[in-house]
């Protein structure tokens, strides 16, 4: 942005000023890096006097050798993408890759896959089995090796910046809270069915990064997110092995949550620790209505 000065053309000697006898000099009208002789123009940039040597001419005007300098030397902004360590992120990765290896090195692995009954006994999600833990569990368990690499890698993709962006603890919760309302959703669209993976999570990072791109302006069809969401639920709906209720269940408390951090303060003024209270609300909620299907 430019900034514009005006100022009375009898403070601004002209040019030919510079050129004039010293008693012509208004007082202390000295150059700022040769106390010693007459300046009688200043700089366009800062305003200081200059004498004839250190003139350098300008598009409008003189400007001085400092302000020269720093005009010509860029603006180094030091970003490192790698200066933030996303622990919470490195340690959910960690532990779902445990608590696969453990199934699959306890005998329940056929062939990669994990069998429905190891993964019942190990917190699986299922109609009749009102397990307190398992609302939890389930979305820390896989059935085989590349249903876990692909959520991980979904979950390395996204997390990352939304644990810088909310913060560990909110990010936390936040995770935490998209399992749950994924395992809510899972009971409610099919009981019946076994439900585990890390996948509701994910949607909800899905619908979290929707309302973020959308109250920051950016199309999420430009950014390629729209196409990535138009494929997960084509996928979702017509690959029969995976929870429609899970999927839908996590994206809405992305969204919710979403417009509680992103769009909802730039509206209106709110308490500071309303966002973790509707998470906490939320995810209570979710919990004992899975609790209560189950």
């Amino acid at each position: 942005m430019l900034h514009g000065r005006v100022s009375n053309s009898k403070d601004v000697p002209s040019i030919g000023g510079a050129m004039t006898s010293k008693s012509q000099m208004p007082a202390g009208a000295t150059c700022y890096r040769h106390t010693d002789r007459q300046g009688g123009v200043r700089c366009q940039r800062c305003d200081r006097n200059i004498c004839p040597d250190c003139m350098i001419t300008a598009s409008v005007g003189f400007h001085c050798p400092e302000c020269v300098g720093n005009a010509r030397r860029p603006n180094r902004v030091e970003r490192n993408p790698f200066s933030f360590d996303p622990l919470v992120v490195k340690s959910l990765i960690v532990m779902n890759v445990i608590l696969f290896v453990v199934g699959a090195g306890m005998g329940d692995g056929i062939q990669g896959q994990i069998s429905s009954e190891g993964l019942i006994i190990r917190g699986g999600l299922f109609s009749g089995f009102p397990d307190w833990y398992r609302v939890i569990t389930s979305g820390f368990l896989h059935y085989g090796f590349v249903h876990l690499a692909f959520n991980m890698y979904a979950l390395w993709l996204l997390g990352p910046s939304f644990e810088r962006t909310l913060g560990r603890f909110r990010f936390s919760l936040f995770y935490f809270s998209a399992v749950i309302t994924g395992s809510f959703g899972a009971m409610l669209w099919s009981p019946n069915s076994l439900t585990v993976g890390a996948s509701g999570a994910i949607f909800g990072l899905l619908g979290l990064a929707t309302v973020a791109q959308r109250s920051s302006g950016y199309s999420i069809w430009r950014s390629g997110l729209g196409m990535i969401l138009l494929l997960n639920f084509v996928l979702t709906f017509t690959v029969s092995s995976i929870s429609v209720g899970g999927h839908l269940g996590g994206f809405a408390a992305g969204l919710i949550i979403g417009w509680m951090v992103f769009d909802l303060p730039k509206r209106v003024q709110m308490p500071k620790y309303l966002p973790e209270t509707v998470i906490i609300l939320l995810s209570g909620a979710c919990y004992l209505g899975t609790l209560a299907i189950s």
